[in-house]
């Protein structure tokens, strides 16, 4: 169902009148927005940060969706491969399973045989890197969801600021006159809300995915770290 505004429109003629109503387009409304040329500014930049918006939060789910799928039983066959001495097998096991986990720990596996201390930093730098990774990108969603309302809010200043000008320079009160500029405060106020709310929850939704990756890799970490740290190892 196409969205569109309903304006009231006061027929003209005796008390008790129909009024009638016409309606009108999003597209319309948008168009009747841009014809001052800094409202037109405004809403193409909205327009590119909603898009650019949209598509963080399609890749970065899709990303973190197939980062938190481990394989059932994934540490189990790590601590069999590596307490049966079957080392390269470990590490080919955890290279074939695409995962922060997996990438992590095969960085630890590769230096087994040197000092706990090694391994146990080599994990953890691989993990910080692994967690960058995660949140590529989400740092433009904090900053939209900060920015779209407040360039929103420009736009609604500088359209009134248009609206006055005109004001003084009618000869008479017209509404067509003050129309252009009023479109621009309102609409770019509505447009700068909105991809300030989308913004705003995909990030806090991607934030909150990122942290239980994070968790799952901290507590793969520590058992693998305990695996090394277990008698006869």
């Amino acid at each position: 169902m196409s969205l569109s505004f309903l304006l009231q429109v006061q027929a003209t003629g005796a008390p008790g009148a129909e009024t009638g109503v016409k309606e009108v387009a999003v597209w319309e409304i948008l168009k009747d927005a841009s014809q001052t040329g800094f409202g037109l500014v405004i809403n193409i930049l909205l327009a590119l940060m909603l898009g650019y918006s949209i598509f963080i939060f399609v890749e970065r789910y899709l990303a973190l969706r197939k980062a938190s799928k481990l394989e059932a039983g994934f540490l189990a066959k790590i601590k069999d491969y590596i307490l049966s001495g079957k080392i390269d097998s470990a590490k080919d096991y955890c290279s074939r399973t695409d995962s922060p986990s997996a990438r992590m720990l095969e960085k630890g596996i590769s230096r087994l045989g040197k000092p706990i201390e090694n391994i146990t930093a080599t994990i953890e730098n691989t993990g910080k890197l692994e967690i960058l990774r995660l949140e590529q990108r989400l740092s433009f969603l904090a900053t939209a969801a900060g920015a779209a309302p407040m360039i929103g809010f420009l736009g609604t200043v500088v359209g009134m600021i248009i609206v006055f000008i005109d004001l003084g320079n009618a000869t008479s009160l017209d509404l067509q006159v003050i129309a252009p500029g009023i479109m621009t405060a309102m609409v770019t106020t509505v447009e700068g809300l909105i991809v300030g709310i989308i913004a705003y929850v995909g990030y806090n939704y991607l934030v909150a995915k990122v942290e239980k990756v994070v968790y799952q890799m901290e507590n793969d970490a520590l058992e693998f770290t305990d695996l090394l740290n277990e008698p006869g190892k």
